[in-house]
């Protein structure tokens, strides 16, 4: 679909071309944002631990929630439990409970299928 321009109106075509392309990538980029950081809260649902007094509460609480401009991944039901599970903590009785890492390898998963997003959105 080649346009004929005249020099004159050579920039205003220009222009116009860029302004269209950066609104497909920043519709692009947000979807994506949003796909990744659901897909995110879906596989720390699969991947968090279960105890024996939780009842799966901590394990169904992620949530991908829009703050701003940016999506956040969170537990809404036992956001407490977070840093405590993946870093592991001392015990009441002595010694520590062990860590269970899921929120590390679901973070490098988001941040990994994001950038490949993010490369194809930009190719076109």
């Amino acid at each position: 679909m080649s346009k004929r321009v005249g020099i004159d109106g050579f920039a205003d075509e220009l222009r116009s071309i860029m302004k269209e392309y950066t609104e497909d990538v920043e519709e692009g980029l947000e979807d994506s944002k949003e796909e990744v950081a659901k897909e995110g809260a879906k596989a720390l649902k699969q991947t968090s631990p279960v105890g024996r007094r939780s009842r799966k509460k901590y394990k169904d609480g992620w949530r991908a929630k829009k703050v701003g401009t940016a999506w956040v991944v969170h537990n809404a039901t036992n956001y407490q439990l977070t840093h405590l599970l993946e870093k592991g903590h001392a015990l009441r009785r002595g010694g520590r409970a062990r860590a269970i890492p899921h929120i590390a390898p679901a973070e490098e998963m988001i941040i990994k299928e994001y950038e490949k997003r993010l490369e194809r959105v930009i190719r076109g």
